[in-house]
């Protein structure tokens, strides 16, 4: 079978791999339909040293289940399904309430730190396929599968900083990046009925996604003139919840800027750095909250794919390029240039 694997910083190549295989009884093969290059995948593309690679690439992935383990009951052979960005049993204390990115099996854990396994494929083995996979409708017709795929990741990160942000009708919010995740943040944000939401881009044809996603207010500056514009913006004192979709000490100091008196920063940007400022300055004097982290994409499926089945919501339009596993490498320089913002793959 073909997959990708990236060798070192920029160097991303399709090649012949062993077939994916079924080895566990819990293990299910899953033919990969549509899969997608993340904005995250572009952290290792700008800095994977050689010594670490080949590595095999992609979390973001649906197909069709060709082959089960004996002991999985939830998905059969023939169904269509989508894979959560991390791997879980379903079963263990933080699955059952919700945190799946926890989970205590040994097989857990996410779909970059399989070596053996990778999205960007032709075929993957999914361990803990009960846990992991969710069944969606059998033809839900192929307009809708740009969508759905979002479930994998993107929409379920964007969902996620908001829940967890707090994200109601009352409140203010300022998402951080205009980003795939960013902007998933904010039709998140209007989608829970958000009173304001400022979205902080400097690509017009982002930012205008993100005006028709909900953003009521766009700003394009940065630093000291970026979080004096929010704050203007937001009744003078900052933004209730901002959510942080990049992962940057600017980003994340951009996020403490903006913040108000009692506010949340939602972290959802795979963050770049371990030390950040945390003190009686930037944050307890006044009472301003931390949150975030990996989204537990599957806990939220359930509730996010009625909206898109519907047609509520549209989270599909993220994707604004296509791409056959031939086109990966291109694709991943393209979206390293910004030439666009995020690759749909068909392998």
């Amino acid at each position: 079978m073909r997959a990708t694997l990236m060798y070192a910083a920029g160097d991303v190549r399709v090649e012949e791999v062993p077939d994916s295989v079924v080895k566990l009884p819990t293990d299910a093969l899953v033919r990969i339909t549509a899969s997608a290059i993340c904005g995250s995948d572009l952290w290792p593309y700008a800095s994977l040293e050689p010594e670490a690679g080949p590595a095999r690439v992609g979390h973001e992935f649906i197909g069709v289940v060709e082959e089960t383990g004996p002991e999985v009951t939830t998905v059969k052979r023939g169904d269509l399904v989508v894979s959560p960005f991390a791997i879980s049993d379903g079963t263990c204390e933080f699955c059952r309430a919700g945190l799946q990115t926890s989970c205590v099996h040994p097989e857990a854990g996410f779909w970059d730190g399989q070596p053996a396994e990778g999205a960007q494929a032709e075929a993957i083995r999914v361990p803990l396929a009960d846990g992991t996979l969710v069944k969606l409708p059998d033809e839900p017709g192929p307009a809708l599968i740009p969508s759905l795929l979002t479930l994998a990741d993107v929409l379920g990160t964007g969902h996620h900083a908001a829940v967890v942000g707090g994200v109601s009708p009352r409140t203010r919010v300022t998402v951080v990046g205009d980003g795939a995740v960013g902007l998933l943040a904010v039709l998140s944000a209007r989608r829970l009925g958000a009173e304001q939401i400022i979205l902080m881009g400097r690509h017009p044809g982002r930012t205008s996604l993100g005006r028709e996603f909900g953003a009521t207010d766009i700003i394009s500056a940065r630093g000291a003139e970026g979080i004096a514009a929010v704050r203007d913006l937001a009744g003078g004192y900052g933004s209730d919840v901002v959510i942080e979709a990049v992962g940057t000490m600017a980003a994340y100091q951009q996020a403490v800027g903006i913040a108000r008196p009692g506010g949340v920063i939602s972290r959802v940007g795979v963050p770049q750095f371990e030390d950040a400022p945390v003190g009686w300055d930037s944050l307890f004097r006044h009472n301003i909250r931390l949150a975030g982290g990996p989204a537990p994409v599957r806990a939220y499926i359930a509730e996010l794919m009625p909206d898109i089945l519907n047609g509520t919501i549209e989270p599909g339009k993220v994707f604004d390029a296509s791409a056959s596993l031939d086109g990966v490498p291109i694709g991943y320089q393209d979206m390293a240039d910004r030439k666009v913002l995020k690759v749909f793959i068909r392998p």
